[in-house]
């Protein structure tokens, strides 16, 4: 017999090979109709699949946010059913799930297009309501090859010869038509649903390998209810009215071009919001101790073989050979610049914790279909800092750099934020000794940090190759998640640099090194700010505050004084005294996302008062021209500076 525990700690003995569905159905017919997996000692499986020992059980419904990848999995398998049958002799090759998806990769002599979808639709949603139970079977791996090879399924052929020999080999059959797949899956096609949408279609070749055939892929995306479907389209649409791309454009803030791949062409006016930026984050780290200092671009293939970098990190970096033969790198971190900053001169226990910052230029190699706008860049800014610390410095730093960070977040509008510990990676440097230090040191943080009421979450395996570190993931004003903020730990480079200070016994000792970031990426968490607040920029980050508008020439005279004196306030502004009709100006500026119009006509300037349009908004305040400019003085100064 086999003992079942279920999640109320309960327990019930069954003969081995019962099924997940004889269980839930033992106990209640409706159970059993709506559980569509089971949690199996943690691992989600098939509801079917045989219980061969004593296992922790727990059922899973289809509402359960657990059974979506199942839902998307089997969404991707009636894609494929649904290919086949509208479009005979097409190969499939792999269907997996996505982020808010899935996608299936499909080898026929035309690829499809944007037209052939709706017809797809309309045959998965034929698949589905013949709700085809899903059946999985042991193939022996000859009998498998040779059969989907029969087929003309040559690329799943290939599969079988990829998959360990010692690692059994699963089909998956909806009625007639089955695939090769580990699972899990539903137990019918039906339960798949109908709130599913076919997005779009795209090249990809065949294992990412571009001497391979090409492929045509196309993407969907499926969720449990239609509530949840229509949700997500609204969210794609807010992404896309929101699109940095399309708003930098508009708005004058700079260009990408084909000659700078993953690289920004400021614009006058971006380049004030990026000095913006800057400024306030050089305000708030020298409030809270930092030393700002300037590393080389170009450093020697020594230094980063010392790191770790070049054995660790090669393919991410752009390197150079010199006439003298010397090699050099451009540098994708400030870590070791930083590190020798430290080690040039003698420090003392007393001196610690050193922090030092660095609003650092750094160049890593992003393959050219991964670049998007300024949100995966090969050329980009870090507002990065070192803080060397002694090891029972760990915790109380660690916590700083939150406090730090979450203050920053909320100055900008975030207050939603998910704090992720990501721990050792396969390829990494140091010892286990090291690490098992570096991650202790996190978990305590983390621990910390949750009972203060943030939320945490841990991200196994997702560390730096030098340490582990505490992600900060804040989400947008449309429900979209970015990974911004980091604090590492790092026991490995200031050893591998042989950095050390001196102790209080007079000897030498290594220093703890925490790496901290906190937009990290400066043009990144730009785009991020523009899509954020859908160009609506706040007066203070704004590079173009106002925009003194006339209505007629008599009143220029008066524009340019009130813009004079706005100036003297330290307002960034413009005069707009073309020979146009007012509506015009006020379309044209609402487009570029001007925040404020002051409206100046004659009546204005005979009564030193000034007309006052919002973004966003039909209504005009009349005030008099001292009035308007102190309030909007007062509203135009950084949140840090405010207080």
């Amino acid at each position: 017999m086999v003992a079942v525990t279920f999640p109320d700690g309960a327990s019930r003995q069954f003969e081995p090979g019962v099924t997940g569905f004889d269980i839930a159905r033992s106990i209640s017919p409706s159970l059993a109709k709506r559980t569509v997996a089971m949690a199996l000692d943690g691992q989600l499986v098939d509801i079917k699949k045989p219980v061969e020992r004593d296992a922790r059980i727990e059922f899973v419904s289809r509402e359960d946010p657990r059974a979506l990848e199942l839902i998307r999995h089997d969404a991707a398998h009636v894609l494929a059913e649904a290919v086949q049958e509208l479009f005979p002799g097409t190969q499939v090759t792999i269907g997996p799930v996505i982020e808010n998806g899935f996608y299936y990769d499909f080898h026929r002599a035309e690829p499809f297009t944007l037209e052939d979808l709706p017809a797809i639709e309309k045959k998965m949603r034929e698949i589905i309501a013949r709700d085809a139970p899903i059946v999985r079977e042991e193939w022996d791996r000859d009998h498998a090859k040779t059969w989907f090879i029969a087929k003309g399924e040559t690329f799943k052929g290939e599969l079988i010869d990829s998959i360990k020999s010692d690692e059994p080999l699963s089909v998956y059959k909806q009625g007639h038509w089955l695939d090769l797949c580990r699972g899990p899956h539903l137990p019918s096609v039906g339960k798949v649903g109908t709130a599913f949408k076919l997005m779009k279609v795209a090249g990809a070749y065949w294992r990412g390998d571009s001497t391979k055939p090409m492929l045509s892929r196309i993407y969907g995306t499926a969720w449990a209810t239609q509530e949840e479907l229509d949700a997500y389209l609204h969210r794609l649409e807010e992404a896309e009215r929101r699109d940095h791309r399309r708003l930098g454009r508009e708005m004058d803030l700079f260009h990408f071009q084909e000659e700078g791949p993953g690289a920004i062409f400021w614009h006058a006016k971006g380049w004030t919001l990026f000095q913006s930026l800057v400024s306030y984050m050089r305000r708030k780290q020298k409030a809270a101790g930092y030393t700002e200092v300037n590393t080389p671009q170009v450093l020697d293939r020594a230094l980063w073989e010392t790191s770790g970098h070049w054995q660790t990190y090669r393919e991410n970096m752009f390197v150079t050979k010199t006439e003298d033969e010397r090699i050099f790198a451009l540098k994708p971190m400030n870590c070791p610049g930083h590190v020798q900053i430290f080690k040039n001169g003698l420090k003392s226990y007393r001196d610690l914790p050193v922090k030092i910052a660095e609003f650092g230029i750094v160049h890593r190699y992003e393959p050219s279909g991964a670049l998007h706008g300024m949100m995966r860049v090969r050329a980009f800014t870090q507002d990065d800092a070192h803080i060397f610390c002694s090891e029972d410095q760990i915790m109380d730093e660690a916590l700083k750099i939150n406090d730090l960070i979450l203050t920053i977040y909320r100055d900008f509008g975030f207050d939603d934020v998910v704090v992720k510990l990501s721990t050792r990676p396969e390829k990494r440097v140091g010892s286990d000794e090291a690490w098992d230090k570096a991650e202790a040191a996190l978990w305590r943080v983390l621990e910390e940090l949750a009972k203060r009421g943030l939320k945490t979450s841990v991200q196994p395996g997702e560390g730096a190759f030098y340490g582990p570190k505490l992600e900060y993931t804040l989400r947008d004003a449309i429900g979209r998640e970015w990974q911004c903020g980091t604090t590492q730990v790092d026991f490995n480079l200031p050893v591998r640099f042989g950095a050390f200070y001196i102790g209080p016994d007079s000897e030498k000792k290594t220093p703890v090194m925490i790496h901290r970031a906190m937009f990290g990426s400066l043009e990144r968490f730009t785009g991020i700010l523009i899509e954020h607040f859908a160009g609506h920029l706040p007066l203070w980050l704004s590079p173009v505050q106002i925009v003194v508008c006339t209505i007629t020439q008599e009143a220029d005279d008066y524009a340019y004084e009130v813009a004079a004196a706005a100036r003297k306030l330290g307002l960034n502004v413009d005069i707009d005294s073309r020979n146009e009709k007012i509506t015009y100006k006020v379309r044209e500026h609402s487009l570029a996302k001007i925040p404020v119009l002051l409206v100046a006509g004659k009546k204005e300037a005979a009564e030193r008062t000034i007309s006052i349009r919002r973004l966003g908004s039909q209504a005009q305040t009349q005030m008099g021209i001292d009035e308007a400019l102190a309030t909007l003085a007062a509203e135009a100064t950084p949140p840090d500076v405010r207080g």
